[in-house]
């Protein structure tokens, strides 16, 4: 089962504010947000798990960047 996030939930376990988060998003160091209604949206849990990992192993830019793309396009996959 996979377990969706709302962003109060994102932003605590990033240690992030909500511009520095959608400014990853931006600049393509974090995954977009799965639409869940017409007003609500979510991360995948494994997913902010997964990004955090690698910052925290000390990856760069370019390899988070790989991993976002990866990330989302397995969403692709599964649907």
């Amino acid at each position: 089962m996979v377990r969706i996030l709302r962003l109060a939930d994102v932003l605590s376990r990033r240690g992030k504010s909500r511009t520095q988060h959608y400014n990853d998003i931006a600049a393509g160091l974090f995954t977009h947000p799965v639409k869940l209604s017409t007003r609500a949206a979510g991360w995948p849990e494994h997913e902010t798990d997964e990004i955090t990992r690698a910052v925290i192993a000390g990856k760069d830019s370019s390899a988070i960047r790989a991993l976002v793309t990866k990330l989302e396009a397995a969403r692709k996959v599964a649907a």
